[in-house]
């Protein structure tokens, strides 16, 4: 389906001559569902405005939550246009870093320390580094489907058996960083066991997991499989780290560490934390972060982490949510009524589908099979997925474009606007 943005059609033209394929980060090129992708002019609550003039309901909050409570919350933007006036980097420490330290820490379980840098991917690619200068071994498991950044160690995809090393599925990532990642199955529990049993000895520094996926659609774990992989970290004295990029400070002031009630040994932040400026970050109990330069031998420097202007954006945002707890019970209601709502509308039209939901995360996947890992997740029949983008997307609705991504729910999000969505599914599913 071609679309009748004029002006981001134009601009996506303009933009491949000087960026590869126009964009720069992928899944924003449209290529899984078609078209031309949608520029953003500008942004607020829970609306974005298209070059052309187009008001659309936002469904994807920055990927993961950055715009938890709405595009330009007031409060965050007049935080970062404050230090801004102060300079916007200075390459040595502030008060600022060690305020929005003691509160992350102070909302984070099981986590004493922390360490901010850049984004998503540092934070992941850190953590690893961490478990394994702390382990002193090189072995890590990871799961298909589940995204951790775009560091050679997580661009990986199954080998030849479930058991084997995996292989790199990026050119420019070698043989001999693959040989060291090891890929197991979402919700998968006795695959994970059989991989420490193949590597026993003392072989596996850590797991790394979405403890709530995103990144194949909104994959909830089922029941004992977070807790039987903790087990099998503590007896094999590996660590167990929870990517949180997109649940943490989401879902709770906790994350998924406090819905889940599952204890991770190293933390990893992004999104949220940063309250839409580029930010990640990374924690665990003292002793593990001991490891970490100065201090220890396992080394990690970033010029711009702890940016002031990233600080003030994420402090304002923490304390925001801090105080105002039943936030993410209001982000729970709302995305129940979206999933009820929408569910209607498929039921209605009678045709295979599947709703997952975690907390203020959801998916759609027209498939007939629960969706529970990342090879049910592909079964999705992915022509009904870009009619129904493409069709909510002329209403004035963005969902993600990728029948592998989650929906984010955020705060400025009002009932009418979920009502809206849901009328909207209803008349794109008629004319089918």
């Amino acid at each position: 389906m071609s679309f009748s943005y004029q002006r981001s059609s134009a601009l996506f033209k303009e933009a491949q001559k000087v960026i590869p394929g126009g964009v720069n980060s992928p899944v924003r090129a449209f290529n899984a569902v078609g078209g031309s992708p949608v520029f953003v002019d500008h942004a607020k609550g829970a609306y974005l405005y298209d070059v052309d003039g187009n008001k659309i309901i936002d469904y994807i909050a920055s990927w993961g939550g950055p715009m938890i409570l709405g595009h330009a919350f007031d409060p965050v933007v007049d935080a970062v246009k404050a230090a801004a006036d102060k300079g916007t980097s200075y390459g040595m420490p502030t008060e600022l870093e060690t305020k929005i330290a003691e509160l992350a820490v102070s909302m984070a379980p099981n986590v004493d320390q922390i360490r901010m840098v850049n984004s998503g991917t540092e934070a992941c690619m850190s953590a690893v580094r961490l478990a394994r200068g702390f382990t002193g071994r090189d072995k890590i498991i990871k799961f298909a489907g589940c995204y951790h950044g775009h560091s050679d160690s997580f661009l990986i995809q199954a080998g030849s058996g479930a058991v084997t090393f995996g292989s790199p599925n990026s050119p420019g990532v070698t043989q001999g960083t693959a040989k060291d990642t090891l890929l197991a199955q979402y919700n998968n529990l006795e695959q994970v066991a059989e991989i420490f049993k193949q590597n026993e000895g003392g072989e596996i520094a850590c797991v790394i997991i979405e403890p709530i996926a995103g990144n194949m659609g909104c994959i909830v774990p089922q029941e004992g499989f977070l807790e039987g992989i903790r087990s099998l970290c503590d007896e094999n004295d590996s660590l167990f780290i929870f990517d949180e990029v997109m649940t943490g400070f989401r879902l709770a002031a906790g994350g998924a560490q406090e819905t889940t009630g599952v204890k991770a040994d190293i933390v990893t932040y992004g999104k949220v934390i940063g309250g839409g400026l580029p930010v990640g970050a990374f924690g665990a109990r003292q002793e593990i972060m001991n490891h970490l330069a100065p201090l220890g031998p396992v080394y990690q420097a970033g010029t711009l982490s702890g940016n002031p202007l990233a600080m003030s954006a994420g402090i304002t945002m923490l304390s925001h949510l801090n105080n105002n707890p039943d936030i993410f019970s209001s982000l729970a209601q709302k995305t129940e009524r979206l999933h009820k709502g929408i569910d209607t509308v498929l039921t209605e039209k009678g045709m295979p589908y599947q709703i997952n939901r975690y907390g203020s995360m959801m998916s759609v996947h027209f498939t007939d099979q629960p969706v529970i890992d990342f090879a049910s997740a592909a079964t999705g029949n992915n022509e009904w997925f870009k009619k129904f983008f493409h069709g909510l997307l002329k209403r004035g609705v963005y969902l993600p474009p990728s029948a592998f991504e989650s929906y984010f729910l955020n705060n400025a999000l009002s009932n009418e606007d979920i009502d809206k969505t849901i009328d909207a599914s209803r008349a794109v599913v008629a004319e089918w």
